[in-house]
């Protein structure tokens, strides 16, 4: 399937519906930038590659998630938060506060190195209405080599073909800004880690298909995310909130069981890494996960159609 296909998807209910929109002479996208303040010269750089765009309106903001942003270049608005709510969190803040019919989510250590990336974005949703989300393909611009897990599918292939996925990246994100309201935003209650599969999903559920563009390039360098020290624990706890947020009951089990046994075919070697991990699956099933909004099973069937179920 190429990412120029018009796909007829069906309406269901929480649908975003496809109105016309008025046609403007430049798109007006939305930019939400979200940092701790803890990488001045890679935000100064985001921040800059998102203002040399060229063929959109901007609407440009940079959340301070826990500190109050200064000396940031003119065109970017501030939103300071009191202490750091997460990630996820920061980000539906940001966006709270900004209007475009797109939205654009770039973290503070990630740019964009076209000149034309919105432009380009847009037009992909206005060429296939289908599409709901977009990522990029994510290169680190050093030379390093990219790491696997930025291809969100489990056959990768090349990394510049593009497909549907059913996760996604979350250093660079677009979504028309309705699909983005319909879905609710990013899961607040995360803090870190596996909001973008709920996210993806959730795109899924509204009819239209979450889409990994490899034409369209994000930087972004290459670290390793188990550098963060809650980082098995909250993967594992957050595997469980996913199926039980998102998932009809009788998959609750299959996800989390599947995922468990990949862990452990991982990391037998590491059984400290594994008891921590499985820790993280017991706060899971056991702690409030917030709202929950299963998806409904004609949104499972085109999520097995389209190549992933949503079990594994």
């Amino acid at each position: 399937m190429t990412d120029d296909a018009e796909t007829a998807d069906p309406v269901t209910p929480g649908t975003v519906r496809r109105h016309a929109v008025p046609h403007r002479a430049r798109p007006r996208v939305a930019v939400v930038s979200l940092s701790q303040g803890t990488r001045p010269e890679d935000l100064r750089r985001g921040l800059d590659s998102v203002l040399a765009q060229q063929g959109v309106e901007l609407d440009v903001v940079c959340v301070g998630n826990g500190w109050e942003p200064t000396g940031l270049p003119d065109g970017v608005r501030t939103l300071a938060l009191p202490e750091n709510l997460g990630i996820p969190a920061g980000r539906n803040a940001g966006a709270e506060v900004v209007d475009g019919d797109h939205v654009f989510f770039l973290d503070d250590d990630a740019s964009i190195p076209s000149v034309t990336f919105l432009q380009d974005a847009v037009a992909r949703f206005e060429r296939d209405p289908s599409v709901g989300l977009l990522q990029p393909r994510v290169v680190d611009p050093t030379g390093a080599a990219n790491p696997r897990r930025w291809v969100p599918r489990i056959r990768k292939g090349e990394p510049d073909h593009s497909s549907p996925v059913f996760s996604v990246w979350e250093g660079a994100v677009v979504l028309p800004m309705d699909v983005y309201r319909v879905v609710g935003g990013w899961g607040a209650e995360y803090f870190y880690a596996h909001e973008g599969i709920e996210l993806a999903w959730r795109v899924w559920d509204a009819g239209r298909r979450a889409w990994y563009a490899g034409d369209l390039v994000a930087h972004h360098p290459a670290i390793d995310p188990a550098r963060h020290t809650e980082y098995y624990r909250l993967n594992a706890r957050n595997r469980v909130w996913l199926a039980r947020r998102n998932l009809p009951a009788p998959l609750r089990p299959l996800y989390v069981g599947s995922w468990a046994v990949i862990q452990v075919a991982r990391w037998w070697r590491h059984p400290r890494r594994l008891a921590t991990w499985f820790a993280g699956i017991r706060e899971g099933w056991t702690t409030d996960c917030g709202p929950t909004r299963p998806m409904s099973w004609l949104t499972v069937a085109r999520m097995t159609i389209a190549g992933r179920p949503p079990v594994v």
